[in-house]
């Protein structure tokens, strides 16, 4: 008989939102007439800007031309994206990302998790709690960690506790941690990061010789112009740190998939006492096991820069994060305790009474239909917490808060 992963075996139960949807169809199984609400998941609900389907369309015509057809593409991603990303995302903003630095993706979720594929099991390794669940999970499934125990935390992880006693602040370790991994603004508390924050992680970093994972899929919302975008806003940067992002959230690509990760030059490893360069790892990783994305989706993700899409992706993220107002100020105004929701589309929430944050996702799904995440999916720090998503629909927003606030 085949040998199995075993490493799967220690995750301690389905993957959190598999698990909320199993707990969506149980009741929905008892409770046909319900009219759910889903504010839940982080997916967005509405139409791809105009500017990327119209950019879409053209391609597929192009595909039907012998001219315009083309078939693999290159797997770091199309020459003109990589140019319009490393000069809309990173030059403009005084980072120096280079196009061949940028690999285009089909998502920050796969590229945050295949990033491990180039780095050596015996890093020392930091998460935030609560935190993205792929980050803790991948390491699970690679072999990477021990058992976890009763409050769910894994062997051979490192937690640095984010919340409201410390104002969502990732401390900076006194040990030193191989690799870290920050996701600002953050998911699923909706904290960011100031430009001192950041820097006193990369004068971190680059002390202990570390590695900064950077997850800022969540850019687009940031609204507080002294708030940075990107890690490489912080001189030194370039030496320590890799970034991640994605077209899912901003404009609305979830359902298309595009993303891209920065890995500059600059970027050393080692194996034994060898300097290794960590572009070039990544570029043959992404070479051997990726075939890129579609010629389609990576015209769709340019458009996203033109003047037409740049407008209309600024609507559709002031359209998420007035959603995350009417959720923030219904709840504070209802005695809720509400962090988040200013800089990212995600509300979190302190749960009332007390309750744990599963109980707290039983009585709304049961009480008032309406579906959100709870904050121990996210970590043991999560515990007591809940997460609100924005993304939705201004109505089905105003519905829930309705709903909620009569409770």
């Amino acid at each position: 008989m085949v040998q199995v992963n075993a490493d799967y075996l220690k995750l301690k139960a389905g993957y959190l939102f598999p698990e909320i949807s199993r707990r969506i169809k149980d009741f929905s199984a008892n409770n046909l007439a319900a009219d759910l609400i889903r504010l839940g998941i982080g997916d967005v609900t509405e139409p791809l800007p105009m500017a990327c389907r119209e950019a879409m369309k053209l391609a597929i015509d192009e595909m039907g031309t012998e001219q315009g057809f083309r078939g693999y593409g290159p797997e770091q991603g199309y020459q003109w994206l990589r140019e319009a990303i490393s000069e809309n995302d990173y030059v403009s903003h005084g980072c120096e990302i280079a196009p061949e630095e940028i690999f285009v993706s089909d998502g920050s979720k796969c590229d945050s998790s295949n990033i491990l594929d180039i780095l050596g099991k015996e890093n020392k390794i930091a998460v935030t709690d609560p935190v993205y669940p792929v980050y803790v999970d991948t390491n699970v499934m690679a072999g990477r960690t021990g058992e976890a125990n009763s409050k769910g935390e894994y062997k051979g992880l490192s937690y640095i506790p984010i919340n409201s006693e410390n104002g969502f602040e990732a401390q900076i370790p006194k040990e030193r941690f191989d690799l870290i991994y920050l996701c600002f603004p953050n998911n699923p508390t909706g904290a960011v990061a100031t430009k001192e924050q950041l820097a006193s992680w990369v004068e971190y970093a680059k002390e202990k010789n570390s590695l900064i994972l950077f997850d800022a899929a969540y850019e687009a919302f940031i609204k507080d112009d002294s708030i940075p975008h990107s890690i490489y806003e912080i001189k030194g940067a370039r030496d320590c740190a890799i970034e991640f992002r994605s077209f899912s959230k901003n404009a609305g690509f979830t359902g298309t998939r595009c993303a891209f990760t920065v890995i500059p030059k600059s970027l050393k490893g080692k194996a034994g006492k060898q300097e290794i360069d960590l572009w070039s790892l990544w570029n043959r990783r992404q070479s051997t096991k990726f075939n890129g994305v579609s010629y389609i989706v990576q015209r769709g993700a340019e458009a996203a820069y033109s003047k037409e899409g740049k407008a209309q992706i600024k609507r559709l993220v002031n359209f998420y994060m007035d959603n995350a107002q009417i959720i923030k100020a219904n709840l504070t105004s209802a005695g809720f305790e509400v962090f988040g929701a200013i800089n990212a589309p995600y509300a979190w929430i302190k749960t009332p009474k007390n309750m744990s944050s599963w109980d707290f996702f039983d009585f709304l799904l049961e009480k008032a239909n309406v579906v959100g995440t709870p904050g121990s999916g996210f970590g043991a720090a999560g515990e007591g917490y809940f997460r609100l998503s924005a993304f939705n629909s201004r109505e089905n927003v105003e519905k829930a808060m309705e709903r909620i606030v009569k409770l």
